[in-house]
C-alpha cells in the first residue's frame, strides 16, 4: 500500500504519516619527540624568526670559513665567527631544550644536536658543528613554515565567525549588537559582502552566499525567503533578513570548529604507537653511542678524540650515531601526514574526527548506508497527478497548492514547489477545519469574476488528505478511486475532494539522489560490499535499491535492529562505514568502525556520533573522504620507509668509519625534509579531490543536481 497521511490544520499545519591531535611544533607528540620547530609554528610569524636564524648562522659560517683559509695566523677571528654562527644557530634548540628539560624532565632531539654540536667543537671540527646547526635550524625553519600553512588552512574556519550582528527591533531599525547576544527568533540583517552571524532563515529579501568555507564547494547557493543561512558564510549581492533559529553557540560553524579541535587532539594508533616509541628510542640512542665509543676505544684501540689520517676518532664516530639515528623523521612520519589530511579535509567539506578515523576508514571493506537523506535526498515530489473528472489534474494541483501554501510538512513543501515549478497562481482560503486522522477542509475563495454554477464557483469547500476522504463519496467517485492501477510501493499519496464532485489523487516519491548510482559503482570497483540498512519498508527499500543496483537490503529495522546489522558485519570480518544523517543512526554510527553523518546540517545526534562529517550533504565528497584516507595511510608508510631506512643505513655506515659528521648530518635534516615534504603532497595535492569534483561538475552540467543545498526532511 502506497503511503498515506492526515491532517490536522489550524493556521498551524500538522501531518501524521503512516510509512589529529593539534602539534606543539612539528613533533610535540611525545615528551621526547623531535621538533626542530618547538612551538615554532603557534603563530605565523615564528618560521620568519627561525628563517633569520638559520641565514644568520650560514652567513657568519662562511665569513667564519673564509677567515679561516685566508687568515691562518689569526684563529680567533674565525673561531669568534664561528661562535656567532654557532649561537645564531643553536638559539632554538637550547631554548626549546631547555623548557623541554624543565618542564618535563624529558630530553628531546634539540639536545641531542646541541651535544652534538659541543662535541665537534671539543675536538677542534668547528666547521662542522656549524654546517650541523645550520642544517638543523633550516630544517626546522621549512618544517615550522609547511606546519603554518597546514594550520592556517584550519585557522581560516575560526576567523569566518563574525563578532557583530545587526539585529532589528520591531520597527525595522537596525541596532549592532555582539553576536553572542543573539536570541532564538532574533531577526538579523545581513549586507552584501558581510558574512552571516548565525544560523537562520530568511525572512526578506533575495541574495546569494558562497558556503565553500563550509562545504569546499565553490557555486553561489541561492537564497531567498523560507531559505537557510549557515553562520560563517559569505552574502555575496543582496540585503537580506533572516530571523536565527539557533544560537549562535550552537551553530553550523561552532560544530565544524568543535569537530576539528577534536580531530586535532584525536591520535592515530600509529601516532599513539611512535609516542610510546620516541622517549625510550632516544635514550637508547645516547646509550649506543656511548656504548660505541667506548668499544672503539676500549675495545679497538681507537684513539679517543684525535683523528689520525683516515682513521676517525671514537668520539667522532660516536657523535655521528648519535646524530644519524636521531628519531627526528620518524616521530614526525605520522603527526605530518594526518595534521594535513585533516586540513585538506577541512577546507573541502570532509572533516575527520581524528588520525583514528582517517586510518580507520582506509582499510573499510563494507559500506552501510541509511536510505533516506543518504542515498536518497530525504525530500519528497510530485510525480504525477490524478483527477476525476479526468483532465482536471491541473486543477488539482492548483487547489492542493492553496491549501498546503504556508505548511513545512515535507508533502506540502513538496506540493508548493511543485505548483511554483508549474507557475500555479495561489489562491485565497478561509475557515481551516481539521479532520482528525484523515486530513483537513478548508474554503477556497475564488476569483469575483468566476461565475455561482461554474467548476470554479467562488466558494468551493475542499478537503485533502487519506483515502478515507472518499468513503462516503459517490458511486461515481468510489469507482474511478477503485479502478485506478495499484501505486508503486515506494510512492506516498495525499487525495484531494471537493464538495462539487472533483476528485483527486497526487503521488509523491522520495527522490534518489542522482549521485548516487556512480558513487555505489566506484565503491563496487574498490571491491567493497554495499548494503542497505533502513528503517523504511521493505518495498520501498527494494524499490530504490533496485534503481541503484544494489542486492542487499535490510528494512524495517529499529535503531536497535540497525546495530545488530552492523555488530553482524564485524562479527563476518569486515571492516564497515555507516553512512546517516537522523537520530535513529546516530546508534549505528557509533557502532560502525566509521561513523559518517551526511551534512553538517544533520541531527545533532548523528554529528556527535559520526567520526567522519560530510558537510555538504552530497554523498560523492565519500569517495574523496575514502581517497584521501587511502592515501594518507600510504604516505604513513613511506614516511616510515624513509626514516627507517635513511637512519639504518646511515647507523651500518657509520659503524664502519665511512662516515664524516657533515653527511650524517645531511642526511639526518634530509630524510625529515623529505618526510615533511611528502606529508604535504597531501594538503596542496589534488588527486583526492578528483574522485569528487568531475562527477558533480559533469552532472551539474548535466542539469541532474543543483548547486543549491537540498533541504533536509523533517
Amino acid at each position: 500500500m502506497p503511503d498515506t497521511f492526515s491532517h490536522t490544520h489550524p493556521q498551524s499545519h500538522a501531518h501524521e504519516h503512516s510509512a589529529a591531535h593539534r602539534h606543539s611544533g612539528a613533533h610535540s607528540a611525545s615528551p621526547s619527540a623531535p621538533s626542530h620547530a618547538g612551538h615554532a609554528h603557534a603563530h605565523g610569524s615564528e618560521w620568519r624568526v627561525l628563517t633569520a636564524l638559520a641565514a644568520a648562522c650560514g652567513g657568519f659560517g662562511l665569513l667564519g670559513f673564509a677567515a679561516q683559509l685566508a687568515l691562518p695566523d689569526l684563529p680567533w677571528l674565525s673561531h669568534a665567527l664561528y661562535l656567532c654562527a654557532i649561537g645564531a644557530g643553536a638559539w632554538d634548540a637550547a631554548k626549546d631544550s631547555w623548557e623541554n628539560i624543565r618542564a618535563r624532565r624529558h630530553i628531546d632531539i634539540h639536545f641531542l644536536m646541541l651535544v652534538v654540536a659541543l662535541g665537534a667543537i671539543v675536538i677542534g671540527a668547528w666547521g662542522e658543528a656549524v654546517l650541523l646547526l645550520f642544517l638543523f635550524s633550516t630544517s626546522g625553519a621549512m618544517e615550522s613554515y609547511a606546519l603554518d600553512r597546514t594550520q592556517s588552512e584550519i585557522s581560516a574556519l575560526f576567523k569566518a565567525a563574525p563578532k557583530q550582528a545587526l539585529r532589528l527591533d520591531a520597527a525595522g531599525h537596525e541596532t549592532e549588537v555582539p553576536v553572542d547576544a543573539l536570541r532564538v527568533g532574533d531577526r538579523v540583517r545581513v549586507k552584501p559582502g558581510a558574512v552571516f552571524p548565525a544560523d537562520g532563515e530568511v525572512v526578506a529579501g533575495t541574495s546569494s552566499s558562497d558556503e565553500s568555507m563550509l562545504t569546499g564547494e565553490a557555486l553561489p547557493v541561492d537564497k531567498a525567503r523560507g531559505d537557510r543561512v549557515f553562520s560563517g558564510t559569505l552574502n555575496l549581492w543582496g540585503a537580506v533578513d533572516f530571523a536565527v533559529t539557533r544560537l549562535p553557540s550552537e551553530s553550523t560553524l561552532q560544530k565544524v570548529i568543535r569537530l576539528i579541535q577534536t580531530a586535532q587532539k584525536l591520535r592515530a594508533p600509529s601516532e599513539r604507537f611512535t609516542d610510546k616509541f620516541g622517549p625510550g628510542y632516544t635514550y637508547a640512542v645516547i646509550a649506543a653511542s656511548a656504548l660505541l665509543f667506548l668499544v672503539l676505544w676500549l675495545g679497538f684501540g681507537v684513539p679517543a678524540f684525535t683523528n689520525t689520517g683516515e682513521l676517525r676518532s671514537a668520539f667522532y664516530r660516536a657523535m655521528t650515531l648519535l646524530v644519524v639515528a636521531s628519531p627526528c623523521a620518524l616521530v614526525l612520519s605520522i603527526p605530518s601526514a594526518i595534521l594535513a589530511a585533516i586540513a585538506w579535509g577541512a577546507r573541502h567539506g570532509v572533516l575527520f574526527r581524528g588520525g583514528a578515523a582517517i586510518e580507520r576508514l582506509a582499510t573499510i571493506t563494507a559500506v552501510a548506508f541509511d536510505k533516506t537523506g543518504t542515498l536518497t535526498t530525504g525530500e519528497l515530489a510530485v510525480v504525477r497527478s490524478e483527477s476525476f473528472p479526468v483532465g482536471r489534474e491541473r486543477e488539482v494541483l492548483e487547489l492542493a497548492y492553496a491549501l498546503e501554501a504556508n505548511s513545512q510538512h515535507p508533502i506540502a513543501r513538496a506540493i508548493v514547489r511543485h505548483a511554483k515549478s508549474q507557475e500555479l497562481p495561489l489562491r485565497a482560503v478561509e475557515a481551516f477545519e481539521s479532520l482528525t486522522g484523515q486530513g483537513l477542509r478548508a474554503t477556497l475563495v475564488s476569483p469575483a469574476e468566476a461565475a455561482p454554477d461554474s467548476p470554479q464557483s467562488p466558494r468551493r469547500q475542499i478537503s485533502l488528505g487519506r483515502r478515507e476522504l472518499i468513503d462516503d463519496a459517490s458511486d461515481a467517485l468510489a469507482r474511478w478511486a477503485q479502478q485506478l492501477p495499484p501505486t508503486e510501493a515506494d510512492l506516498s499519496e495525499v487525495w484531494l475532494r471537493t464538495e462539487d464532485g472533483l476528485l483527486g489523487r497526487i503521488l509523491l516519491r522520495d527522490q534518489v539522489r542522482e549521485e548516487s548510482r556512480p558513487v555505489l559503482q566506484a565503491l563496487r570497483r574498490r571491491g567493497l560490499k554495499t548494503i542497505i540498512l533502513t528503517g523504511d519498508r521493505r518495498p520501498a527499500a527494494e524499490s530504490v535499491a533496485r534503481k541503484l543496483g544494489l542486492s542487499e537490503v535490510r528494512a524495517g529495522l529499529t535503531p536497535e535492529q540497525k546495530v545488530a546489522a552492523v555488530q553482524a558485519l564485524r562479527e563476518e570480518g569486515h571492516q564497515i562505514a555507516m553512512l546517516g544523517d537522523g537520530v535513529n543512526d546516530a546508534p549505528s554510527l557509533a557502532a560502525a568502525d566509521v561513523g559518517v553523518a551526511m551534512g553538517a546540517r544533520g541531527s545533532d545526534a548523528a554529528l556527535e556520533q559520526a567520526e567522519l562529517v560530510l558537510m555538504h550533504d552530497r554523498i560523492e565528497n565519500f569517495l574523496a573522504a575514502l581517497k584521501l584516507s587511502q592515501r594518507a595511510v600510504g604516505v604513513i608508510r613511506q614516511n616510515l620507509i624513509i626514516s627507517l631506512g635513511v637512519a639504518g643505513a646511515m647507523v651500518l655506515a657509520t659503524l664502519y668509519g665511512v662516515v664524516p659528521l657533515w653527511l650524517g648530518v645531511a642526511a639526518h635534516e634530509g630524510s625529515t625534509f623529505l618526510v615533511v615534504a611528502n606529508s604535504l603532497r597531501l594538503l596542496f595535492g589534488r588527486n583526492h579531490q578528483e574522485q569528487r569534483i568531475p562527477l558533480f561538475c559533469e552532472l551539474y552540467k548535466e542539469g541532474r543536481i543543483s548547486a543549491s543545498p537540498r533541504p533536509r526532511a523533517v
